[in-house]
């Protein structure tokens, strides 16, 4: 098998727009928490439609119009009305949203999510395309590393297949040629650091 072949692949896989659903279904399957209760289908769907199905819904308005040309090699241009649109989408769910009251940890997860979307919308503003699929893959690998050591679970086999995960959606930007390797670990280093700075609140 030609591993370069299947690269590509986790570029799809580990896109942005994925990244708040996976983080919350993890969150729910590790802690039990409010599993197969309204809470939980309520906060299921607060996600899906403010970070996938509405993002999903302006992507193929904006791809009609010309705004954006590829679901995953937006150029810098093409990235400021995206980008804002999340961090605004991300906002009205940790703002507005009642059901994250008594559960810190995803809240506090979107808000590191909000914070590396307003960096990444100063970097393009500074002219530097840090990578989006770096961000979002480092973000979901310290909150599951994060929530790992809160509910001292042991979940090694999960923050190692996220390590490698790391490792796959970095070499796969590259074989793409999407990014050079200092945008990746720029990208990375947001991804990480807008999760760590939340949690001496939650940890």
């Amino acid at each position: 098998m030609d591993l370069k072949k299947i690269l590509p692949f986790f570029s799809y896989v580990y896109h942005p727009i994925f990244i708040s659903l996976y983080g919350t279904i993890f969150y729910f399957l590790v802690s039990q928490m409010y599993v197969y209760t309204t809470a939980f289908y309520m906060i299921l769907l607060q996600v899906g439609i403010l970070t996938l199905l509405l993002p999903l819904s302006l992507y193929y308005l904006f791809f009609s119009i010309g705004l954006v040309k590829s679901f995953t090699e937006a150029s810098l241009k093409e990235r400021k009305i995206p980008i804002m649109i999340q961090a605004v989408l991300l906002f009205i769910l940790i703002r507005f949203s009642s059901s994250f009251d008594n559960l810190p940890e995803l809240y506090y997860f979107f808000l590191g999510g909000f914070l590396s979307s307003l960096l990444a919308f100063i970097a393009i503003i500074l002219k530097f395309k840090a990578s989006l699929h770096m961000i979002a893959v480092c973000s979901l690998a310290t909150f599951i590393y994060a929530t790992s050591l809160h509910l001292q679970l042991p979940l090694n086999n999960s923050v190692a297949f996220m390590i490698v995960s790391v490792g796959f959606v970095a070499s796969s930007r590259l074989y793409m040629k999407s990014h050079t390797p200092i945008e990746l670990i720029i990208g990375s280093c947001i991804g990480i650091l807008s999760q760590v700075i939340f949690w001496h609140y939650w940890l």
